[in-house]
C-alpha cells in the first residue's frame, strides 16, 4: 500500500483517483472497470472488491484509510531512525581516527565543480558573501543566445548587489571585445565602482572573489571548473591579475584609444610580435581573439605598410623596422 502508482503516493492522490473515491463514498460502490483509470485507489487500499459482487469495488471509510496510511508513515519514520542509528554506529569509530583528513572543519583547498549549473551556483554563493572586490578575466565576449542572456541578467543582478555593498569590480577583456555593444552595455547598466580594461592577449577565464576564492576552467568547453581557496594559489592569481591590469588599456568608464605609430595600428603591432615568434595564422587568430580571415587581412595590411612581398621578408622587415621596440 506504500508503493507509488502513476508516479505519486497516497498523500498526493491524483485528481482522477480523488473523484472516483468520492463517488464511491457517495454511492457505496463503483464498477470494477471504472478503477482502470485510477489503479492507485486499489493499490493504496482505498477501494476493495465487494464480497457480495466481485464486479464492484467498495470504498474503505476515510477515517480507516487515513489511520492505515499514517501508520505506514510512522513505520517508515521508524525505519529511517534505525538507519540513522546504524550509520552513526558505523562512522563513530572512523571519526575517532587521528589523521590529516578526519577533522570535520577540513575544507578542501581545491574543489572540482561539474556542470554549468553547479559552477554558476558556487560562483553566485561566493559573490553573495563578498564585500570587497570581484576580479575577472574574460577572454571572450558573452554569448548572445537566449540561455546565456538569462545567465547574463542573473550575473548583472549578482554584480550590482556587490557594488551596492560597497565592493568593486575589475574586468579584463581582449581588445577584440572592447567595442562590442553588449559588452559596454553591461557596464552602463551597473551603478558603482566598476571598471574594465583590455589587452591583446589575456589568460583563460579567471574569477577571484575577495582574494579569498578563485574559479578557473578545468576543461575546454567550460563544463568543469576548479574552485580554489588555497592562499598561495589565490595570491598567485591575484598578482597575475594586478600585473595584467597595469598593462591593460582602459575601456570603461572612460575609453583610451591606443595610438597608431608609423602607420602600424595596435592590432598590427600585436600580430607583428607573434609573427616574429614564428606562429601560424591560425595560432595568431586564436591568441588575439580573431577569426582567421580577419587575422590575414591585418597581416596583409601590415605587409603593405612595411613594403613586404613575402612572409619570410615580412618577418625580416618587422625586425628591421623597430616597431616591436615601440610602445603600443
Amino acid at each position: 500500500m506504500t508503493s507509488e502508482v502513476h508516479g505519486h503516493g497516497p498523500e498526493e492522490l491524483c485528481e482522477t483517483g480523488t473523484q472516483l473515491y468520492a463517488r464511491a463514498l457517495r454511492e457505496g460502490h463503483v464498477p470494477s472497470p471504472d478503477a482502470g483509470e485510477a489503479p492507485c485507489l486499489v493499490a493504496f487500499g482505498l477501494l476493495q472488491p465487494s464480497v457480495e459482487d466481485l464486479g464492484r469495488l467498495e470504498p474503505i471509510a476515510p477515517a480507516v484509510a487515513l489511520h492505515r496510511l499514517l501508520r505506514n508513515v510512522e513505520d517508515r519514520v521508524a525505519d529511517e531512525r534505525r538507519r540513522e542509528a546504524r550509520l552513526a554506529e558505523m562512522f563513530e569509530p572512523l571519526m575517532r581516527i587521528d589523521g590529516p583528513r578526519t577533522a570535520g572543519t577540513d575544507t578542501p583547498a581545491i574543489r572540482v565543480l561539474s556542470g554549468t549549473e553547479r559552477i554558476n551556483q558556487a560562483l553566485t554563493e561566493a559573490v553573495a558573501d563578498a564585500t570587497r572586490e570581484l576580479l575577472c578575466i574574460q577572454p571572450h565576449a558573452p554569448h548572445s543566445n537566449e540561455r546565456h542572456e538569462v545567465a547574463q541578467v542573473l550575473a548583472l543582478d549578482r554584480d550590482q548587489a556587490l557594488l551596492d555593498r560597497g565592493g568593486r569590480i575589475r574586468t579584463l577583456y581582449q581588445h577584440t571585445t572592447r567595442h562590442l555593444p553588449r559588452v559596454l552595455a553591461r557596464y552602463e547598466q551597473l551603478s558603482g565602482d566598476a571598471e574594465a580594461r583590455s589587452l591583446d592577449e589575456v589568460t583563460d577565464r579567471l574569477i577571484i572573489v575577495d582574494r579569498a576564492v578563485a574559479f578557473i576552467p578545468a576543461n575546454k568547453d567550460g563544463t568543469l571548473a576548479l574552485e580554489v581557496s588555497h592562499p598561495a594559489l589565490i595570491a598567485y592569481f591575484a598578482t597575475t591579475f594586478d600585473r595584467l591590469w597595469r598593462l591593460a588599456t582602459p575601456m570603461y568608464p572612460q575609453a583610451v584609444q591606443r595610438p597608431t605609430l608609423n602607420g602600424v595600428t595596435p592590432r598590427q603591432h600585436a600580430i607583428a610580435s607573434l609573427l616574429v615568434e614564428g606562429h601560424t595564422d591560425a595560432v595568431i587568430a586564436e591568441r588575439l581573439g580573431l577569426n582567421i580571415r580577419t587575422a590575414r587581412v591585418h597581416i596583409a595590411k601590415l605587409a603593405a605598410t612595411l613594403g613586404s612581398e613575402s612572409r619570410a621578408q615580412l618577418g625580416y622587415l618587422i625586425g628591421r623596422s623597430g616597431i616591436l621596440e615601440q610602445e603600443s
